[in-house]
């Protein structure tokens, strides 16, 4: 417990610090000149200098090196890249997969947009766009980085995974038992490609397309992608099983791969420890 609590304190910080900024100039944005989004080009000043305070830069320079550390945006060998995104990929197309066959037989809880008839599409669609790297970005630095680090260097990836998982679904205040193993499956996904990757770079472009396509797939139908009834997509159940079968065995030879690409690499290390006061 002495490297979980400060871990998931300075993770929460850091996806808080994040997040909301963004989250208070979209929603002046939707209700204050709302004719233009005028909000994208501010968060994106802000998520460039968020980014770089993360890896170091500005004060206090006595902290600068916990800040790069704790980050993990190392860089990636061009192979290890490779099959880190296809591996990801495979693995989020099995996990929708599943969601879309679970969805039969469980009341899922329902995901939807607040009503936004009142404001131009293309603003809509700007700030939707825009929200995906901001996720991306500040929820990997947060989960895959600053928390998972220390966590996983004390305990563990598996532990790690439990409770960056678990902090990820309070994260999104939608926390329900249902919702529960989702989240731990999308922090399986992201923190074993950061583990064997060596960095979360590969996990930031994975979550950034995944909410791109997410949020868009919103918008445009009106419900999650995973939310799709079978009976109104003509896909059987069986189908859908064999579907999710080819894509798990898909994934898993991909993260051989990965595994693989990534061995003459690892070095072993260590999350830094919390700065001193």
């Amino acid at each position: 417990m002495n490297t979980i609590v400060p871990a998931v304190f300075f993770g929460m910080l850091v996806m808080l610090a994040g997040t909301l900024p963004r989250n208070l100039l979209f929603a002046a944005n939707l209700r204050y000149g709302a004719g233009m989004p005028w909000a994208v080009p501010v968060v994106a000043v802000y998520l460039f200098c968020f980014w770089k305070y993360l890896q170091g830069a500005g004060p206090p320079p006595e902290n600068a090196a916990w800040r790069r550390d704790g980050l993990r945006a190392f860089r990636v060998a061009g192979r290890t890249w490779f099959w880190s995104l296809v591996a990801g990929a495979l693995a989020i197309v099995a996990l929708v997969l599943a969601l879309r066959l679970a969805n039969r037989f469980f009341a899922l809880p329902v995901q939807t947009l607040p009503d936004l008839s009142h404001v131009p599409a293309s603003t809509v669609a700007a700030l939707l766009v825009a929200a995906a790297p901001v996720a991306g970005v500040v929820e990997e630095a947060a989960f895959r980085g600053y928390m998972q680090g220390r966590i996983e260097s004390a305990y563990g990836l598996p532990v790690a995974i439990l409770v960056t998982g678990t902090m990820f679904a309070v994260a999104h205040l939608d926390f329900t038992l249902a919702l529960w193993p989702y989240y731990v499956a999308v922090a399986a996904i992201y923190g074993t490609v950061t583990h064997y990757a060596g960095s979360i770079l590969p996990a930031v472009v994975l979550h950034t397309a995944g909410n791109l396509y997410s949020n868009l797939d919103l918008w445009l139908h009106g419900r999650a992608e995973w939310q799709a009834a079978g009976a109104a997509t003509g896909d059987a159940p069986v189908a859908q099983s064999l579907a999710l079968v080819a894509a798990m065995l898909a994934a898993l030879w991909a993260f051989v791969r990965l595994v693989r690409a990534a061995a003459p690499r690892r070095t072993g290390r260590a999350a830094p420890s919390p700065p001193s006061s």
